[in-house]
């Protein structure tokens, strides 16, 4: 096994090589197959121009196809789910199945139609259809809902997306969410290529919203072949062209608030054998990220990408799939009032008049981003048998994140937030290969796979001190510190550029080199390291009776910075109690999480730099990489459906992490290095309540609440105070992933398929932890002078009927201490875990109207879509100086206009 260990790549290769050459006799892989048959009548003789149609009332999905002069039909590309079909002829009765998708084995049906008048082959029970007997917990939406949800962010659509339309997900700005408590624990799976890390504004390029067929969000515990980040799965399946014998495709235009444009076109056409779909969007807006204020200030941006799939079967059982794509994103880091006027406030740091210590005028810091992505991924499908499928796939995806200080670096100057300037020019490069087979016979769905991925990491960076505080020489004789540009010696205290002063101990004579306020350059810090990951697994999912049991077992052989290797058992049960139409469940997982990717190399070793020591807060000089985590996760639940009008699914969910992951950030850039903490507890509940469709009234609900407890000491990345030293005491801690409450409502109505529509959504969330927010002692008083006018006013602060402005904070409170924008503990009563403080709650909605086929066309159709978001235009908060984001608001009132042509 260690020999093993040691050569991962050729242990892969081995694996997956004894998988090709299994005794072979083709379908796409990934989450999706085909459903295929013949449809003949009494007699035997094939029945052609049959409707066959395949739907779930619960996600959405429906399809419809022919059958051709041989009595044959098939769908392609369906995803993985239970479908009511139905079939219709001339002069036959209609004939009703049950059927069930799990498998990239392709589903073949024989079907026999009988003559009108006689009884129907089948009758199945309306609540049935809306039921899913699986031990795994998880939301399945197609483009049928998210073509109607009002969605927030145009540049993060997908994340907006998982966070309104499934339960557990506490909402964050730019894009991020938590899942069930965590931050970052989530993963993308792509047509089966595993994407694990940060697909969010700020780390990545997400998959673009109008490439997605539909999406399986799991929030339970995960079956065996997903791994590393898997609090929320979200398995993609993309658009396919197979099968359209006549083009079809959109070209789309839109305009709206902060003078947001977005154009794109999306086009499919293929044959039974082929097929190719394409997207392609930009998109330019003056609020591209969250800003720190509730108006905009410095908060352009842009994107451009561009999606294409490609599916070509070779024989009757091979076939070729090829996913392309290509995001570049451009954006300005939001400015608050405070980096909008530098220094020019008298007194923030160093009142010179506006002046950096070159003379030069500061201006408004001008901070920027550029992320480049790109994503290869071919896979190969031949089918073994009628019941066995064989997966080959590669992959290969690359992000380029570039991060550029202002023009003038004494800009970047963020009081109380930020000392330094930097630069940043990352790569992150994840390339694989994949392989798989899955075996369907009598009650046994088995999959037996592996994974190879390297991950490349690249981290150029460039520090500069601005602040002449941070590591100034000397004291002045009033004791305030000296910002001198020339006094750049101890030798100089108490001399004719400082009468009467006095040396600094802390003075750092190893950053002076890098204190551009005295004459410094920048300080250069270039980290490498190539991580390897071998994942092999083996899942069975058992159906007998009303009983379905899932089976696997995983293991994980991580070897980067530091080793590790997991035997993760994972099992579910479900049990379906037909006469009440319920659905009983509980499972278990072990996993292995891996450590985040971004700036990895930084946070691990930039403590034993004596330069990043401490522009880093490092408490430690020692190198402190990070070690994998594991979890132990437990889900029990239920699923209820009443009658065909309505389905529930709840679920209660436990896990404890051993070696907890979160993210810090570097003063008030979107820049984060990830930390590590000794181990957390995340409790919490889930639910979903779906409406399907009757009478074009739909409706969705969704929520959660979760505890995300984590302890100390923190024992990995910048700052870590590793175990056995001073500070490791096992202290419990809310993190910002924690809210006590959240839901989202969503509403659907269309009178007449043909007519116009209507989409509301209400979210409401009870609060995240907040950060550094002063909280008053046992007798009233507390003390602000911590922080600027501009973070009071954005805390929403006040003092009795005082509140402070951007040029005279705040100072001491003795009473009436209180927030319009963050719910505070009593005087004396604040506790980090059993009451910290929290950002208020806040009911935001959103609308929006739309018809598809505004001139009720056939072959050519127009849609308009009007959205408003956040209607009422509420004054709120996402965050307030978190230690992973910063500061946050809401989207103010937004208006957007779409007109689509479609053919």
């Amino acid at each position: 096994m260690l020999a093993f260990y040691k050569k991962p790549l050729l242990a892969a290769f081995l694996f997956i090589l004894s998988l090709a050459l299994l005794p072979a006799r083709a379908q796409s892989g990934g989450s999706s197959t085909s459903v295929t048959g013949t449809v003949v009548d009494q007699s035997g003789a094939v029945v052609p121009n049959a409707n066959v149609e395949i739907r779930n009332p619960v996600s959405g999905f429906q399809r419809n196809t022919g059958t051709d002069t041989s009595g044959k039909f098939s769908i392609t590309n369906v995803p993985f789910n239970p479908y009511h079909l139905t079939v219709t002829g001339q002069g036959f009765n209609s004939y009703a199945q049950d059927i069930d998708v799990r498998s990239v084995v392709p589903v073949n049906i024989s079907i026999s139609l009988k003559v009108q008048g006689s009884a129907e082959t089948v009758t199945v029970e309306a609540a049935g259809d809306l039921l899913e007997n699986d031990p795994t917990f998880h939301t399945d939406v197609d483009r049928g809902l998210f073509d109607k949800i009002p969605l927030e962010s145009a540049s993060s659509s997908v994340s907006s997306l998982v966070t309104l339309a499934t339960p557990g997900i506490a909402a964050d700005s730019n894009g991020l969410f938590h899942g069930l408590g965590d931050h970052a624990e989530n993963s993308f799976s792509v047509d089966g290529q595993p994407i694990t890390d940060q697909q969010s504004k700020v780390f990545s390029n997400q998959i673009p919203l109008d490439s997605i067929q539909s999406m399986e969000v799991i929030s339970g515990a995960p079956p065996a072949e997903f791994g590393e980040k898997a609090s929320v799965v979200i398995n993609v399946t993309t658009r396919s062209g197979q099968g359209l014998t006549t083009p079809h495709g959109s070209v789309t235009a839109s305009y709206g608030s902060f003078g947001t444009s977005n154009a794109g076109f999306n086009f499919g056409y293929g044959g039974q054998k082929w097929g190719n779909f394409i997207s392609a969007n930009g998109l330019n807006s003056g609020r591209f990220l969250d800003p720190s204020e509730f108006v905009v200030l410095h908060a352009k941006g842009n994107e451009e990408n561009i999606f294409d799939r490609v599916d070509f079967q070779v024989s009757n059982v091979d076939s070729i799939h090829l996913n392309l794509g290509f995001t570049r994103s451009w954006f300005q880091t939001p400015n608050s009032f405070d980096a909008q006027n530098a220094t020019a406030w008298s007194g923030l740091v160093v009142d010179n008049g506006g002046l950096g210590p070159d003379g030069l005028r500061v201006g408004p810091a001008d901070q920027r981003s550029q992320i480049k992505t790109f994503n290869i991924a071919p896979s190969w499908t031949r089918t073994l048998s009628s019941n066995a499928v064989f997966t080959l796939g590669a992959f290969v995806r690359r992000d380029q994140f570039n991060y550029y200080p202002s023009a003038n670096p004494f800009a970047d100057l963020a009081p109380g937030l930020q000392q330094e300037t930097l630069s940043q020019d990352r790569t992150l490069t994840n390339a694989g290969i994949r392989s798989d087979v899955a075996y369907v016979k009598g009650i046994h769905n088995l999959k037996v796979g592996a994974t190879y991925q390297q991950t490349f990491l690249d981290e150029n960076n460039h520090f500069g001190i601005v602040d002449p505080t941070l590591n100034f020489v000397c004291f002045n004789a009033d004791g305030s510190p000296n910002t001198e540009p020339t006094v750049t010696s101890p030798g100089q205290c108490g001399g004719t550029q400082n009468p009467g002063g006095s040396a600094n101990p802390a003075f750092n004579p190893v950053l002076l080199p890098f204190d551009l306020t005295r004459g410094g350059g920048l300080f250069a810090f270039n980290g490498h390291t190539d991580i390897k990951l071998l994942s092999l697994y083996v899942q069975d999912a058992i159906t007998k009776g009303n009983w379905s049991i899932n089976l696997g077992l995983r293991g994980d052989f991580y070897n980067g910075l530091t080793s590790h290797k997991e035997a993760e058992p994972r099992i579910g049960i479900a049990y379906n109690v037909k006469k009440t139409n319920t659905i009983l469940r509980a499972s278990y997982a072990r996993i292995l999480e891996t450590p985040f990717n971004e700036n990895l190399v930084l946070s691990s070793t930039g403590c034993a730099d004596p330069v990043l020591n401490p522009l880093l807060v490092c408490s430690t000089s020692a190198v402190t990489p990070f070690s994998p985590g594991w979890r132990n996760e437990f889900h029990v639940g239920l699923q209820q459906a009443l009658r065909r009008y309505l389905v529930f699914s709840g679920e209660y969910v436990w896990k404890y992490t051993h070696n907890a992951y979160d993210f810090g950030v570097f003063g008030s850039t979107p820049l984060t290095f990830p930390i590590e903490w000794n181990n957390s507890k995340i409790p919490g509940v889930a639910g979903r309540v779906s409406v399907p469709n009757i009478h074009g009234f739909s409706a969705l609900f969704v929520f959660s609440s979760v505890a995300a407890r984590f302890f100390t000491p923190q024992v990995g990345g910048a700052g870590a105070v590793p175990p056995g030293t001073i500070g490791n005491a096992f202290t419990a801690f809310r993190i910002d992933h924690d809210e006590k409450f959240n839901q989202t409502t969503h509403f659907q109505y269309q009178p007449w398929e043909r007519g116009p529509w209507v989409g509301f959504n209400w979210r409401y969330d009870s609060g995240l932890v907040a950060g550094a927010v002063p909280v008053a002692d046992a007798s009233g008083t507390v003390d602000l002078s911590g922080l600027t006018g501009d973070q009071q006013l954005q805390a929403g602060l006040f003092c009795g009927s005082t509140r402070p402005t951007l040029t005279t904070p705040l100072g001491t409170c003795t009473s009436g201490y209180g927030s319009s924008l963050i719910s505070l503990p009593a005087p004396g009563k604040e506790n980090d875990d059993t009451n910290p403080p929290r950002i208020a709650p806040r009911n935001l909605f959103d609308l929006a109207l739309g018809d598809d086929n505004l001139f009720h066309g056939e072959r050519y159709k127009w849609s308009l879509t009007v959205t408003a978001i956040n209607v009422t235009n509420k004054v709120a908060l996402y965050n307030f100086l978190s230690t992973f984001t910063g500061t946050h608001y809401v989207t103010p009132r937004s208006y957007t206009a779409e007109l689509g042509f479609h053919f």
